[in-house]
């Protein structure tokens, strides 16, 4: 993200673009575009892991939907990070996992098969834990950093954004099973490079501030990400799971879903704050390079 300072032709293209039509019509469609991949990715089966292999699904859930957003307080506290960005910091943690953990799973030889389950549980159950946790967070800054939140309008354009274009998916992959198949090979190609050009287009807006408060966001966040994984590892050990299984709750954990925190954060309908926002572009470059390091260091272990 940040070599666009390095190639000022390319941001003044991505900016003259950006000039010509509202941020909100690019972050909206690639949402949906990466919840209706992952819809297409899922089958029934990933929801009856929990009856099968509870501890393992509980372990993910726990680390994701109430250990995550208590680590994301704590640092956001002890790092005394401005109002605006303890919410996108908050905003973060209260979305689920993304659909790239499930290739970084692959990568480090987890178990795929839970990394796909404890996304579709987290994507589901954080329509309904993230605003409450958003609630909670905007009522104890919001005066603060000058904002409010429309629940109701976060719960539609979850309901919206999300929900719909998973079952739109599910749906699609059950009734056309070779179809969905294709249709995800080509989609999730598409994923990482939508997701960059999201980052892009802020980082394109926002570049001074992104700049600016990197130092101390940046090590914020990072220490977010190793935090988060070594509480993933804490569970997966307690609950005594599998290398396997560790592996994916430690990458489940501290890889969540930028592209809805950057949605939600700037969206006309919840926030309308783009400043917001960049904690999870931030978060974007950041959760890749200390995963990246993890599957690295994994793969020379196991091959040592």
């Amino acid at each position: 993200m940040f070599v666009l300072c390095f190639f000022p032709t390319f941001a003044r293209e991505i900016k003259r673009i950006q000039d010509k039509m509202n941020t909100i019509f690019i972050v909206l469609p690639i949402l949906t575009l990466l919840m209706f991949d992952l819809g297409l990715a899922l089958k029934p089966d990933d929801f009856r892991l929990f009856v099968h292999r509870p501890h393992a699904l509980l372990a993910g859930l726990l680390g994701q939907i109430v250990l995550l957003p208590l680590i994301a307080w704590a640092v956001g506290t002890v790092f005394h990070i401005e109002p605006i960005f303890f919410l996108g910091i908050m905003l973060i943690a209260c979305s689920p996992g993304g659909s790239s953990s499930n290739v970084f799973s692959m990568l480090a030889g987890g178990d795929v098969a839970l990394s796909v389950s404890l996304t579709a549980f987290s994507s589901v159950i954080t329509l309904v834990t993230g605003p409450a946790v958003m609630d909670w967070a905007t009522r104890m800054v919001g005066s603060s950093a000058d904002v409010s939140l429309p629940v109701g309008n976060l719960l539609v354009q979850n309901l919206v954004l999300m929900a719909v274009p998973i079952l739109i998916g599910l749906f699609i992959s059950v009734r056309y099973a070779t179809f969905a198949t294709k249709l995800h090979g080509v989609l999730k190609r598409l994923a990482f490079p939508c997701l960059i050009l999201l980052a892009s287009v802020f980082f394109v807006q926002h570049r001074e501030t992104i700049i600016r408060e990197f130092p101390q966001l940046g090590m914020c966040i990072t220490v977010l990400i190793l935090l988060s994984m070594g509480g993933g590892a804490l569970l997966s050990y307690l609950m005594r799971l599998s290398g396997r299984e560790q592996r994916t709750i430690v990458i489940e954990i501290g890889m969540q879903n930028a592209a809805q925190a950057i949605t939600v954060a700037s969206s006309p309908f919840v926030f309308n704050n783009e400043v917001m926002a960049i904690p999870a572009i931030i978060y974007a470059l950041m959760m890749n390079v200390v995963l990246l390091t993890y599957v690295a260091v994994v793969k020379k272990s196991s091959l040592g």
